[in-house]
């Protein structure tokens, strides 16, 4: 087991512009329970280790890589399928707070569109997996929220069902295109149990309010925000206050 603890140094968590990759990635990415027995190593490695560090600096999260330790996957059974060859995974620590959940699912998410643009496969770990055994360091005050397994799948997975874009949220005459835009990227989003419990509204003053319901609500809504920025792009509309 190989675990690497980084939060200290300071990077810019876009990576030199990668952009436009993170979007490609919201379409390529699918949940992969089966995994092969290739290590993560190399470049590979270099990029996630430095990417895992930029969102902690950002978010002031203790996000945590742990390799070659499959413990925490084994010796349940799953309601969604079992873990086979699960042995990598980021570890979502963070102080526990109000702010807790949201901020680990806007930072995991982003995390999980660039293990995708690595060549990398993920899926979202929230209750089929044993807590206790999960090698992470938790400081005073701090919390493991939930996990996020990662390497190399033996498929890419298979895309979800999704809701129209119309009933998961609400627009007052016709929808801009770089709303639209948004909300294609939020529709595939991963949420707890395929739910899409969440709402955006385009206010008036054209700013949008997010909000989130169901399982893992708030973990949910940090999800389905971070694609929707990417879709929408980074300029031209804010978030209300």
């Amino acid at each position: 087991m190989t675990k690497h603890n980084l939060r200290t140094t300071k990077h810019n968590f876009d990576q030199g512009g990668i952009f436009t990759e993170l979007c490609e990635a919201i379409d390529a990415r699918h949940s992969v329970r089966a995994y092969t027995e290739r290590p993560i190593e190399g470049e590979v490695l270099e990029r996630l280790l430095a990417s895992v560090t930029a969102a902690n600096a950002e978010s002031g999260l203790h996000i945590q890589l742990v390799r070659d330790d499959g413990e925490p996957f084994g010796g349940l059974i799953p309601k969604y399928g079992k873990f086979v060859n699960a042995r990598n995974y980021l570890a979502l620590v963070g102080k526990d707070d109000a702010n807790l959940a949201e901020k680990c699912g806007y930072y995991g998410q982003k995390l999980v569109l660039i293990a995708q643009t690595l060549g990398l496969n993920t899926c979202w770990v929230a209750g089929t997996y044993s807590k206790r055994k999960v090698q992470a360091e938790i400081d005073a005050g701090e919390k493991l929220l939930l996990v996020i397994a990662l390497g190399y799948g033996q498929t890419e997975g298979a895309p979800h069902k999704s809701k129209p874009i119309e009933a998961l949220c609400k627009v007052s005459g016709e929808m801009p295109d770089w709303f639209r835009r948004g909300m294609e990227a939020a529709q595939k989003a991963p949420t707890a149990m395929n739910q899409q419990k969440f709402r955006f509204t385009l206010n008036a003053d054209g700013s949008v309010t997010a909000s989130s319901g169901g399982s893992w609500g708030k973990i949910n809504l940090g999800i389905v925000k971070c694609n929707f920025e990417l879709g929408a792009g980074k300029d031209g509309w804010r978030w209300a206050e």
